[in-house]
């Protein structure tokens, strides 16, 4: 039975995971930097690196733990090289390079965002659901692809200007609510009015397949902090700050929901598959799901623990790039976009 160790390091999360053929996960660990960046309502590049630095070795160490494995009974070792922050993505490579030259194991790489998309098959591993529409939302990305099979990904659009998790971070800063943004504004939410403040929802030319969320952010700063922005006082109390929040998500998800579904009617496809930290937000889940089955597409999410930054889903798509023959050379490099 093959077990590849998969090394995820591209943004904040440094996260390590054995997983075998038949999808099982023998070990997982997630070490997250959402305290470190806190106080700075925002991932810092080179804070993100250091960690990474101090991380990855212990990370590692008890993935192989957990699995009750060694590294000598692995079969290769896989890493998230694309897209991500540079420093960070540095680090995880390095050390799966490391290890395969240590180990004389292959090397294979995988590309973050698709295996967000990929998650959707472990938490769906009985359901074929491709071809489908995957819909990626975090903190760095909103994008849309035709998944024509697990190794045939055709990008077909995404944001203009932020990604809806950075929006999400953002708004969150204006309404004075914690760091990470996206649990922040859901919890503010959940006793707010979504329709209390009528928010732009930019859905650009019909024809085009893109987000744009710097409009809505900026209406919510004007609303929040008035024409002074960032620097100005919060001007809301704290039943705004809920209408705000539940009115912004409200926003965020109705764009979301209608691209994608604009992109399932367009191809033809029957399945939507979303990954990524915004996939999390139970506001999106449910609207998502609903306003699919009334079309009669099916929906595949990943639990939450798999929507955030993790190395099994890097895992899941490693093992159908290893089944397929796909080995990279050590001469790779990092690509941060």
């Amino acid at each position: 039975m093959t077990k590849i160790l998969t090394i995820e390091t591209t943004c904040d999360e440094t996260a390590a995971a054995v997983m075998n053929d038949q999808l099982d996960v023998l070990g997982s660990v997630v070490a997250s930097q959402d305290k470190i960046h806190q106080k700075f309502g925002g991932v810092v590049p080179e804070i993100a690196s250091r960690a990474h630095v101090e991380n990855i070795v212990p990370v590692i160490d008890e993935t192989l733990r957990r699995a009750n494995i060694t590294l000598n009974e692995l079969d290769a070792i896989a890493v998230a090289n694309t897209p991500g922050l540079a420093g960070s993505l540095l680090v995880g490579l390095s050390a799966a390079k490391a290890l395969c030259v240590a180990l004389q194991k292959p090397l294979l790489a995988v590309n973050h965002l698709q295996a967000h998309i990929y998650a959707c098959k472990v938490a769906f591993a009985q359901s074929n659901v491709f071809p489908c529409i995957g819909l990626i939302v975090s903190g760095g990305h909103s994008s849309l692809y035709r998944c024509a099979s697990p190794l045939d990904f055709t990008f077909l659009g995404g944001t203009m200007d932020d990604a809806a998790g950075e929006a999400f971070d953002k708004v969150a800063a204006m309404l004075a609510l914690p760091y990470p943004g996206g649990p922040s504004i859901q919890k503010a939410a959940q006793n707010g009015n979504p329709k209390a403040y009528r928010l732009p929802r930019s859905l650009l030319d019909e024809e085009r397949l893109a987000f744009s969320f710097s409009g809505l952010k900026t209406a919510v700063l004007y609303l929040a902090r008035g024409r002074a922005g960032r620097k100005g006082p919060l001007l809301l109390d704290a039943a705004q700050v809920r209408d705000v929040a539940a009115s912004f998500q409200l926003a965020v998800v109705h764009a979301l929901v209608s691209r994608t579904l604009d992109a399932a009617a367009r191809h033809g496809v029957r399945w939507i598959a979303a990954g990524g930290g915004v996939a999390a937000n139970g506001c999106f889940r449910k609207t998502l799901a609903e306003a699919a089955a009334e079309r009669g597409i099916g929906v595949a999410i990943p639990p939450m623990r798999l929507c955030t930054d993790n190395a099994v889903m890097v895992a899941a798509r490693a093992h159908r790039l290893f089944a397929a023959g796909v080995r990279d050379e050590l001469t790779l490099e990092a690509a941060a976009r």
